[in-house]
């Protein structure tokens, strides 16, 4: 038997966790910059729906137009995201359980690289239960 105890070799592990810490890292960015991602797209879809909804209620008053919701919807979008949002809003009139209703439609880009999206549409609809006068 010798004098001296067996040591464990402690450059066998010498680096690791610089190695792990690179590639946890890269793992959690990737995971953070999809849960931001997820986040833009909710505010997008959740702003395009108020604002129809709010311009489907200034429409639906009794002294009001279509035109005036469509104005309405498009000034809402426009303040709360950017002008390229509020390009495509339609509004018409439809019927629903023999009621006149009006419906307002935002048309979009897709968010999916911040605010930037390619040439996929998100459409969200609004709907106001018309006065009558």
């Amino acid at each position: 038997m010798s004098a001296h105890p067996r040591r464990t070799e402690p450059d066998a592990e010498r680096g690791s966790a610089v190695a792990d810490f690179a590639l946890v890292s890269g793992l959690l960015v990737l995971v953070f910059l999809a849960v931001l991602q997820l986040a833009i797209g909710l505010h997008v879809r959740n702003t395009l729906v108020a604002s129809a909804a709010e311009g489907a209620r200034l429409a639906a008053s009794a002294d009001r137009t279509l035109s005036d919701g469509i104005g309405r919807t498009r000034e809402l979008v426009r303040s709360s995201l950017s002008p390229t949002y509020a390009g495509d809003v339609t509004a018409w009139y439809d019927s629903s359980s023999g009621m006149r209703v009006v419906v307002v439609r935002v048309s979009a880009p897709l968010p999916l690289v911040g605010l930037l999206g390619p040439s996929e549409h998100l459409t969200v609809t609004a709907h106001a239960i018309a006065e009558t006068p």
